[in-house]
């Protein structure tokens, strides 16, 4: 298993900071980007290509994303033991689960080509101590009244805890910390479609998948009624929006049955900050208070959306105290940048805590 030392990172893109001397080019800079970062192509563009030159398309995008996938997990493996947390993009195999592409997936050279690459970035991965996971968009709903969205939901879901298993994360109760993070989804069937939908999944599916509360219809309480069959992410930011401006301390009973529902492993949770064009004069050392920025204009929505950085010094040490018992993925759109700047603040103010 992953050790306890404790963990936060970024989320599926990585951002480069610009060398002392700059880009000498845009060409070159959005090719230094585009290195480290995966990319896609929409069905229809495979779509309309001959056949052959999908497959050439297919390839070529597969090569790229796997060496981008090993370039991130390099860099991150290189940071500070504090920084070893990464949540990949899903767009690893593009087209995977879509008519257009499955018959090429399923090419023993394609498929060579795939376990190979898959196997490099698990080994790095555990080599340097970074913890991996996963979260598909919200289109990946396992529970709904609508039976294509359901399949649709469980067929995305397990293409990605085939990427989980193919990495080398497919024995046991999310090995290694990896998970698979997703959310309840629809009002109806709720909760108890979610649970109902469980046994559906394939047994390695059932042993990464994880479920985080949200702003909308699944608050905490409602997410941890089923903390007794999936681990729990709590996300701070969903909350405090969720509940009109709570902020959830680590003593809270409700964070023992968070942790609890990991069964052992160290929990993940997620955390981000109203935006700073949302909040420009706002003192960074003090927490924004929820029901006084309603009242004074700002929405439930503007409030919602995510920052650039992890501006709140102030929301950031409630983090540090929240890293005694579980890692943080970091949600917001500087990504990297974003992550780092807030394990430098940590380790400033609490060396001992989070050694470099």
């Amino acid at each position: 298993m992953i050790d306890d030392a404790p963990r936060l990172g970024f989320c599926c893109k990585f951002v480069l900071t610009p060398p002392p001397d700059g880009f000498k080019t845009l060409k070159a800079a959005r090719e230094a980007t585009l290195r480290m970062n995966l990319t896609n192509a929409t069905m229809a563009s495979l779509t309309a290509l001959a056949p052959a030159a999908r497959r050439a398309k297919i390839e070529g995008l597969v090569r790229h994303n796997l060496g981008a996938l090993e370039r991130q997990i390099a860099w991150v493996a290189g940071r500070p033991p504090i920084e070893r947390l990464l949540r990949m993009a899903s767009n690893v195999l593009p087209g995977y689960t879509h008519p257009v592409a499955r018959d090429i997936y399923a090419e023993p050279e394609m498929r060579r080509l795939v376990e190979a690459g898959l196997a490099r970035c698990g080994e790095a991965a555990r080599a340097g101590s970074v913890r991996l996971s996963f979260h598909p968009g919200p289109f990946c709903v396992i529970a709904s009244r609508n039976p294509a969205a359901s399949e649709n939901g469980i067929a995305e879901f397990e293409y990605h805890a085939e990427l989980m298993a193919l990495l080398g994360y497919g024995d046991g109760w999310h090995p290694h910390g990896a998970h698979i993070n997703i959310h309840v989804g629809a009002r109806d069937p709720g909760t108890e479609g979610f649970r109902a939908a469980l046994p559906r999944l394939s047994q390695t599916a059932r042993d990464l998948i994880t479920v985080e509360n949200d702003e909308n219809a699944f608050g905490l309480e409602a997410v941890l009624a089923l903390a007794d069959s999936v681990p729990v992410v709590l996300d701070l930011h969903h909350h405090w929006v969720e509940s009109r401006g709570e902020y959830i301390a680590p003593d809270d009973p409700r964070v023992a049955r968070v942790r609890e529902s990991w069964r052992g492993v160290r929990p993940v949770a997620h955390v981000s900050v109203s935006r700073e064009t949302v909040l420009p004069e706002h003192d960074p050392d003090a927490l924004p208070d929820f029901v006084v920025l309603n009242e004074a204009g700002h929405s439930w929505r503007d409030l919602a959306a995510h920052s650039d950085m992890m501006w709140n010094r102030a929301l950031n040490a409630l983090v540090a105290r929240h890293l005694a018992w579980a890692d943080f993925e970091i949600e917001a759109k500087s990504k990297n940048l974003a992550s780092d700047a807030l394990s430098a603040e940590l380790r400033r103010e609490g060396a001992a805590a989070f050694p470099s």
